[in-house]
């Protein structure tokens, strides 16, 4: 079965939801014990057509990843020399060749650490070849929504200093040749630095020596699964102490735009609030951020005309979405609690993801020579914040 046919299956259980929902529920407004059981079944099904498209939809993707040619085809004029060397730095392919020898193998001969030394860092590791840099950063997307939704920048080295409009100026009605009073813009400054987020990934000896295994490959998937998921929680839920400032912390994150009536329920008219509390210019490339268990919480919802609120995406590769913006889902949005935010909608665009150039690896030769395995320890330096708090707003349970 094709997605686009699991779509569609989908698209009409959900319809059958719909009417069955509008056709059973009673005076009170609500499903007896028997509806109720054939209604979670329905829902069910539903979320087993979900779960089945996103497999095939990862699969799809890791497919074609590997129908990639594993070689750049001739396009133009083969490369002379002269232009071969034009490359430098971490873009040469001298450096590419002498940092992986230098990750595979245990002693550096003296070639290999004079090619090397263009990119070694302050801790004794070496930045990753440029082109390689690009591999982890596509990595960290498909790991990590936020990456796909904020704005990412990347910076060289210090605090990066981004001015913001902290008091808009104004018009003023004027008589005949009376004075126009000065009403300028105020600007303020958000700084963005760099926190230090590293994970330690340990090969076999074996394995490391076998010359089929493509540890580019390993180290890279590994870096982008462990760093994307920190990375993630920091940019949602971080204090700003050690890591980034995330957009449900109190200080530096976004404005509540809402808070229900009841601390373990959310309202229709609570998300139709929450969407208006954000200013027309930032609906315009609003987007939807909570946690799975949110979304089948307010399945049910509809608006005032009696339609869903929530609606499931008909074509592939396009999300679901809620009063037509898109939704997406992260596991490391708080789930409906007292006291909690469960629900964060704006433009995420004014969120900055800081890189800090570059990532780096460095071996470790003795530490677990004991067990016969070879230790990597993979660092990035990355910052975030919300640059204009009124751009998102969140929906907060009461306490």
């Amino acid at each position: 079965m094709t997605i686009t046919e699991l779509r569609e299956k989908r698209a009409k259980t959900w319809s059958a939801m719909e009417n069955f929902l509008d056709s059973h529920r009673n005076e009170q407004g609500v499903l007896s014990e028997e509806d109720d059981a054939i209604y979670t079944k329905m829902e069910k099904e539903l979320e087993t057509y979900t779960n089945e498209i996103k497999r095939m939809e990862r699969r799809d993707a890791i497919e074609a990843e590997l129908n990639k040619p594993v070689s750049t085809p001739l396009t133009a004029k083969p490369m002379t020399a002269k232009e071969d060397e034009e490359k430098t730095g971490r873009k040469s392919n001298a450096y590419k060749k002498s940092f992986w020898n230098a990750m595979r193998a245990k002693a550096i001969r003296p070639e290999v650490l004079n090619a090397l030394q263009i990119g070694s860092d302050s801790e004794g590791g070496y930045l990753v070849p440029d082109e390689y840099e690009k591999t982890l950063v596509e990595g960290l997307e498909e790991e990590n929504i936020f990456r796909r939704i904020a704005k990412v920048i990347t910076t060289s080295s210090g605090d990066r200093k981004i001015p913001v409009v902290a008091t808009k100026g104004t018009a003023s009605w004027v008589d005949e040749e009376g004075t126009i009073n000065e009403s300028d813009d105020a600007f303020s400054q958000v700084s963005i630095g760099a926190y230090k987020l590293g994970t330690l990934i340990k090969v076999s000896e074996e394995l490391l020596n076998d010359s089929v295994f493509d540890i580019e490959s390993y180290i890279s998937k590994e870096f982008a699964r462990r760093i994307g998921s920190k990375e993630e929680d920091a940019f949602f839920n971080g204090d700003g102490v050690g890591k980034p400032i995330g957009i449900f912390n109190t200080t530096g994150g976004a404005e509540v735009g809402v808070t229900t009536a009841n601390a373990t329920s959310i309202t229709a008219d609570e998300l139709i609030d929450l969407f208006y509390s954000v200013k027309a210019p930032y609906r315009k490339k609003a987007v939807w951020v909570l946690n799975d268990a949110t979304i089948k919480a307010i399945r049910k919802l509809k608006d005032n005309n009696g339609n869903y609120l929530w609606q499931p995406a008909l074509t592939a590769n396009t999300p679901d979405t809620i009063l037509g913006r898109p939704v997406f889902t992260s596991s490391y949005v708080p789930t409906i609690a007292a006291g909690a935010k469960t629900i964060a909608f704006g433009d995420f665009s004014y969120y900055w993801i800081a890189d800090r150039q570059s990532r780096s690896f460095k071996r470790l030769n003795e530490l677990y020579a004991a067990t016969g395995q070879v230790g990597f320890v993979a660092t990035q330096r990355v910052d975030g914040k919300l640059i204009l708090p009124e751009a998102i707003k969140v929906l907060a349970q009461k306490e």
